[in-house]
């Protein structure tokens, strides 16, 4: 979360919001938010419902749920999904921030291709 909090103006700007859900009961969860100073909304899914709804694995060998990343646009259609190996396997900031700018027709067709393709 201190990745998304680093460029949290950034997605704002984009025209996201960021929405963390945690397995955390909710009293936990708010806590950790008020301590931690998190610019954006947390909702607490103790009962795993929402969470299951887009798939979220668990695994308990790698200390309870992968992260998931899911961009999901204004019409409530999920356009990315990323469902992560570990803690560590999260897609960069940048790579989401570039999803924002072609969801919103912010890139032009010559930037969203590669540098070969140029």
């Amino acid at each position: 979360m201190a990745q998304l909090r680093r460029d949290y103006k950034k997605f704002v700007t984009a025209g996201a919001e960021i929405i963390v859900l945690g397995p955390e009961p909710a009293f936990a969860f708010r806590k950790y938010f008020e301590t931690e100073k998190l610019p954006f909304i947390g909702l607490p899914d103790p009962k795993h419902s929402v969470l299951k709804l887009y798939g979220q694995e668990v695994n308990l060998f790698k200390l309870g749920r992968m992260p998931a990343q899911v961009v999901i646009d204004k019409a409530g259609i999920a356009r990315f999904v990323h469902y992560g190996h570990s803690m560590s396997d999260i897609p960069r900031n940048e790579e989401i921030l570039e999803i924002l700018e072609m969801l919103n027709g912010k890139l032009s067709v010559v930037q969203k291709a590669s540098p070969q393709h140029v």
